[in-house]
């Protein structure tokens, strides 16, 4: 075998690692299944319990803060020590908390489990671990049409637990289909075997000069680029929660039939998975940055037309499609963007830290909702927060630069 084809083969060989994809997208799914469907579980659990909307709004923020604060820190173990240890923690993790939500009968429990552990499990076996180990594997020409299936994977996770989850609902009660999707988790380490890599033994990694961890965070904070796309991640996260979180009881307080809330938020699903796609190949041939711009507009649009017009059934239905299409479509361009702006050395770490700002977003648009509706009566002022800072979201991604820091210039492609 000639020197040349020893080079060419471990290149095709990592051209399309189908294995690695389909159980990452697996994982993708069962992670963010459950999660999505947690806006079902309010009222029935909150007509039982005798608990307000506020304390179900706090755990779902808390549950949201901790998978943002704590992502950086699994992406940086899975960077140094492997993926798979990193989702099976997260799996175990992820069925204790579902677990504990269902059998809470304090508000402090329920923000322990469905609060803590919940988020805790979805940030160790999150697609955001999936699309690093993804990043290792895969060539740099082909990043983020992978990214755009591994999300939209997750898409499909959402779409297929809104009629699961209230289908468990109606069968078994509320605490049950917790019990059972708990249940569920435990299948995450099995899928998990196969996504075993770490960065150390990534072939792009031992062509590229080696960073210390603070020596990679000391460069990405330095990068404009990188603490604009930091910033208007926030928006993404602060958006879609609230979304998720307290779209079933909006559509309960408009006085529409609460079997469109099902409806809505399952389009979303199936939506964000032709979203996601989309967005994965749109992302290879455009500029990500002013897709990105694009999206965060069209959000605003979209809420605003829905605030304005005449809200009924048919406009829901609306609504949902055109959110999904925008939903998850963020997800791909921006880590497509922290990858090619640093390489994969420190991907989950540094895509980590972006998400943290997403999460962070995120505990304030779900606590913020419920906190809102409980002191006004009315979800409005949180819907038209999100409109402003999507169009704050806009202004920060057109001056973002795709390209490399200098570092990575005179190295080889990762």
């Amino acid at each position: 075998m000639t020197a040349q084809t020893q080079t060419q083969a471990p290149a095709m060989a990592r051209s399309v690692p189908w294995l690695i994809i389909i159980c990452g997208c697996l994982i993708a799914a069962l992670t963010f299944g459950p999660r999505s469907a947690m806006g079902f579980f309010q009222l029935p659990m909150l007509a039982e319990k005798g608990w307000d909307r506020t304390t179900f709004g706090l755990a779902m923020a808390l549950q949201n803060l901790f998978w943002g604060l704590s992502l950086p820190f699994f992406g940086a173990i899975a960077d140094r020590y492997g993926t798979w240890r990193v989702l099976t923690l997260g799996g175990v993790i992820y069925a204790a908390g579902l677990y504990l939500m269902a059998v809470a009968d304090s508000p402090a429990m329920l923000h322990i489990g469905g609060g803590v552990l919940v988020g805790l499990g979805v940030a160790a076996g999150s697609f955001s671990i999936v699309l690093a180990a993804f990043a290792r594997h895969t060539p740099p020409e082909k990043r983020s049409i992978v990214f755009g299936i591994g999300t939209a994977a997750g898409s499909a996770g959402m779409f297929l637990f809104a009629p699961i989850g209230q289908g468990l609902i109606d069968a078994y009660g509320w605490s049950q289909s917790l019990v059972i999707m708990a249940v569920m988790m435990l299948a995450v380490p099995l899928l998990a075997i196969p996504l075993h890599g770490s960065s150390h033994n990534a072939e792009a990694a031992r062509k590229a000069a080696q960073q210390s961890v603070g020596q990679a965070l000391r460069e990405a904070f330095a990068h404009r680029s990188y603490t604009l796309l930091v910033s208007g991640f926030f928006v993404c996260g602060f958006q879609v929660a609230f979304i998720t979180a307290h779209f079933p009881a909006y559509i309960g307080d408009l006085g529409i039939d609460a079997r469109y809330a099902v409806i809505a938020l399952a389009l979303i699903g199936f939506f964000n998975i032709i979203g996601s796609l989309s967005a994965g190949f749109i992302g290879q041939r455009y500029s990500k940055p002013k897709f990105l711009v694009w999206i965060y507009l069209a959000r605003s649009v979209a809420v605003t037309a829905f605030l304005l017009l005449p809200q009924t059934p048919t406009s829901v239905v609306v609504f949902a499609i055109v959110m999904g299409l925008l939903w998850l479509s963020t997800v791909p361009p921006t880590n497509s963007l922290v990858a090619v702006m640093f390489g994969t050395r420190h991907l989950g770490m540094l895509g980590g830290v972006v998400f943290l700002s997403h999460q962070i977003g995120s505990f304030l648009g779900v606590w913020l909702g419920g906190y809102l509706y409980d002191q006004f009566g009315s979800y409005d002022p949180v819907w038209w927060l999100g409109v402003a800072l999507g169009i704050f979201a806009a202004v920060v991604h057109w001056p973002i630069q795709e390209k490399p820091v200098g570092r990575l210039k005179l190295a080889p492609a990762e």
